[in-house]
């Protein structure tokens, strides 16, 4: 066992030769046992496991890719952390993958195209064995660089029909269009946009706001309270009172995001502002907390966990070398009509 002691002293980390001398078989026997290949008596898969327990040992997966040209790590790429909506998608993109032997590797963009590229450069370096990203938003770099790896990619939250490119999402112009329409389906006639991050999905909701008041010969600008700070519950408080104190005449708020809706409600509610009385207020995501609001708050409910789910699956099925039936899976929204409108 001397020698064994030693070399992990002296190279800082079990080996796999360490494991094999262990267990008294050669290092290929030990890693065909450590992989579950067929054809290695139990009796030595058992010598082997053991020993790799007893010395705690850790397989290396740079070594392990280098070895069978193949990686077990899946970087996937959100705009942050701190938002609940790519929470939900990353847990369920973990607990896809994992099962399969595959890691996922959390880059967070900021919202920053630049800064994306700059994670897909590193993360590329390292051949990973797919890619999950966030939307079409990035530089001509970063696509160029997709595009010359040959890592099999699918891109979250947004649809697309371009040749090639694989995505599930759903459409959020046509979410943003619906809940409009349910509030003017409520009477409401002076109807306000209120955004902020100001990031392509937030926009696109924006897009679908103004289509369907034009369809119904309503839309006016001056009605959309753009902000490009982060959006936060203070934040929507404030502006909430911005828009009543500059446009009067507004009967409902369509809120980009489900915290800029609570943060609204929590300051119509301190300033004594009736709900939906006064004015009606919407939000977009259905947010935890969004159905214990006073009033509970009408929100459109996105599937982000089925998205994570299934864009892992369709990954997944890419990087078994499958051609998946669609390219662009829509897995559609859900109106969630609550009191506040």
């Amino acid at each position: 066992m001397e020698p064994i002691e030693r070399k992990r002293r002296h190279s800082g980390r079990v080996t796999l030769s360490t494991v094999a001398q262990a267990a008294g078989v050669s290092p290929i026997t030990a890693s065909r046992a450590l992989r579950g290949e067929r054809g290695v008596a139990a009796d030595l898969v058992e010598r082997v496991k053991q020993a790799a327990d007893q010395l705690g040992y850790v397989p290396d997966p740079a070594a392990r890719a280098l070895a069978s040209q193949r990686s077990t790590q899946v970087p996937v790429l959100v705009p942050l952390l701190s938002n609940a909506l790519f929470v939900d998608v990353l847990e369920a993109v973990h607990r896809t993958l994992l099962p399969h032997g595959y890691q996922t590797l959390i880059g967070v963009t900021h919202y920053e195209p630049v800064e994306e590229e700059q994670l897909l450069r590193s993360y590329l370096a390292h051949r990973p064995a797919g890619l999950l990203l966030t939307g079409f938003d990035r530089t001509e770099a970063a696509r160029a660089l997709i595009a010359a790896s040959g890592v099999p990619c699918v891109h979250l939250m947004e649809l697309t029909s371009a040749p090639g490119v694989h995505c599930v999402g759903f459409s959020q112009i046509d979410a943003g269009c619906a809940i409009t329409e349910h509030l003017l389906q409520r009477g409401h006639r002076r109807i306000a946009f209120v955004a902020a991050q100001l990031d392509p999905r937030t926009m696109q909701r924006a897009e679908g706001y103004r289509r369907c008041l034009r369809q119904h010969g309503g839309y006016d600008a001056r009605l959309e309270l753009l902000s490009p700070q982060p959006s936060s519950m203070r934040l929507g408080g404030e502006l909430l009172e911005d828009l009543l104190r500059t446009r009067p005449e507004v009967d409902a708020v369509f809120f980009c995001n489900d915290d800029l809706a609570q943060g609204g409600l929590l300051a119509a509610l301190r300033l004594k502002i009736a709900v939906p009385g006064r004015i009606a207020v919407a939000g977009f995501n259905d947010l935890s907390g969004s159905d214990q609001m006073v009033p509970a708050l009408t929100t459109v409910r996105t599937p982000r966990r089925a998205i994570g789910e299934a864009s892992a699956q369709m990954l997944l099925g890419l990087m078994r070398g499958e051609t998946p039936a669609r390219n662009a899976i829509d897995l559609g929204f859900e109106l969630m009509v609550r009191d506040s409108s």
